[in-house]
């Protein structure tokens, strides 16, 4: 019960749908917390505010590192923010935060940086993240315009990577977006996984808002069945 969450490009909400994922997987009673392995971006208290969010909505007392292995001051590509840094980021040490964090919770949900194919390092970026933590992928689309697009050639990606597509979500960005529900179902009739729930544009967007627009539930009608 542990999700990879990725998005159709930056400022599409990931954030906001890891927390509602949290909030949603807790109120059934699940020991959960959030991880952003990689952060650019911090505010004037040296941390970052969509890890502060995360750590907010898990209900497990978990270090400040295990949530956020690797952080950066300016808000640039991760791999730009390290080698200004003198950092490289290591996948072994983000394994090693992520396999704490299991011991500790029932659902682990890792956010992303950016969109899915985010150089991380000079040779690997986040989609080799993901696979190296074989995790299902929940696809965060950013609706509007150009979100079929990009929507599509991430779940390809996904699929490329050998990883399985376990939902998606619909988080409207845009409140005046024309042939909104055109564009969902345009979407739910060509990505192989179930649509989660459509969250509607929040001008101060609400992870609890959000999360009664989740149904959850169809994750598990989506597990592979075991052999």
């Amino acid at each position: 019960m542990n999700y990879f969450v990725t998005g159709t490009d930056t400022g599409v909400g990931k954030t906001l749908i890891c927390c509602a994922l949290l909030h949603a997987f807790a109120a059934q009673g699940q020991r959960v917390v959030g991880m952003k392995p990689v952060a650019a971006g911090c505010d004037d208290d040296e941390l970052n505010e969509d890890v502060k969010k995360l750590r907010a909505a898990s209900n497990i007392l978990a270090t400040y590192g295990q949530i956020n292995p690797y952080s950066f001051i300016h808000p640039v590509a991760p791999h730009i923010a390290a080698r200004n840094a003198g950092v490289r980021i290591d996948f072994p040490r983000i394994l090693t935060s992520y396999n704490e964090l299991t011991s500790q919770a029932d659902v682990v949900v890792v956010e992303g940086i950016g969109g899915f194919k985010v150089p991380l390092n000079e040779r690997q970026d986040s989609a080799e993240l993901a696979q190296q933590l074989d995790l299902p992928v929940i696809l965060v689309v950013g609706m509007r315009l150009g979100c079929i697009n990009h929507a599509l050639l991430t779940a390809s990606a996904i699929e490329a990577y050998s990883l399985k597509l376990a939902g998606w979500v619909a988080n409207v960005l845009d409140a005046d977006m024309l042939a909104l529900r055109d564009n969902i179902t345009a979407l739910e009739q060509r990505l192989a996984a179930p649509l989660l729930g459509v969250v509607e544009y929040q001008a101060q967007p609400d992870a609890r808002v959000a999360a009664a627009q989740l149904n959850i539930e169809l994750l598990k009608e989506n597990e592979p069945d075991e052999v």
